[in-house]
């Protein structure tokens, strides 16, 4: 089996979503300065780079990332990739073969976005029909390749809505550069934040045995 580790690095240059905190990295102790450790502090937002959005990022009663079902974060998934168009539409997801899936992973062209030092705006996003299809077919979990499942500036944010307000859990600012379309067991593991409404996340895919 291999292992795909499919997070993105966590550092000051990493992008973030316009008004979130930026990544601030440093070092408190030193071992090179004749300190006992090296010992840094971290600043970053709950949606930092790869990240988990649990139900209570918009819902004031969903669940929060420490109370995320584990079977849910971790399981078999497909991968299925759309690169061709920025708009995933009810057309697109209609064509996808779902059966017997409830863990879908999107490769767009946002991929080649996490090349760019700066947040890219035009980014590849999912249409509110087609988030309304999968939650109709029993998706549990949806992963897209940029830092939002929507497209920018969305004023009601009406896919988050959807998805969240069912208990879809989202991941988002997946690396999917390496990865081909397929099915793979997914282990998504966000820091458990108390009452946190989401987690920055390390997330693997597994190949299948056989």
């Amino acid at each position: 089996m291999k292992v795909y580790d499919i997070s993105l690095t966590i550092s000051s240059n990493l992008p973030t979503w316009p008004g979130d905190q930026k990544v601030y990295i440093q070092r408190r102790l030193e071992l090179k300065k004749g300190e006992p450790c090296n010992l840094s502090e971290l600043r970053l937002g709950s949606h930092t780079g790869t990240h988990v959005d649990a139900p209570h990022h918009f819902v004031e009663k969903g669940i929060t990332v420490d109370k995320i079902p584990l079977e849910v974060l971790i399981g078999r998934v497909r991968l299925f990739s759309v690169c061709e168009t920025k708009r995933i539409t009810l057309d697109d997801v209609e064509r996808l073969d779902l059966a017997g899936v409830e863990r879908v992973i999107f490769k767009t062209v946002n991929s080649q976005y996490w090349n760019l030092p700066t947040f890219k705006e035009d980014y590849a996003y999912i249409t509110k029909e087609a988030a309304q299809f999968l939650v109709e077919r029993g998706i549990r979990l949806v992963g897209l390749d940029y830092l939002s499942v929507e497209k920018h500036n969305a004023p009601k944010a009406e896919v988050h809505h959807i998805f969240l307000g069912r208990g879809v859990i989202i991941v988002e600012g997946l690396d999917l550069r390496n990865v081909e379309p397929g099915d793979y067991e997914l282990i998504v593991a966000p820091l458990k934040i108390k009452g946190g409404d989401g987690a920055p996340a390390r997330v693997f895919l597994r190949t299948l045995e056989g």
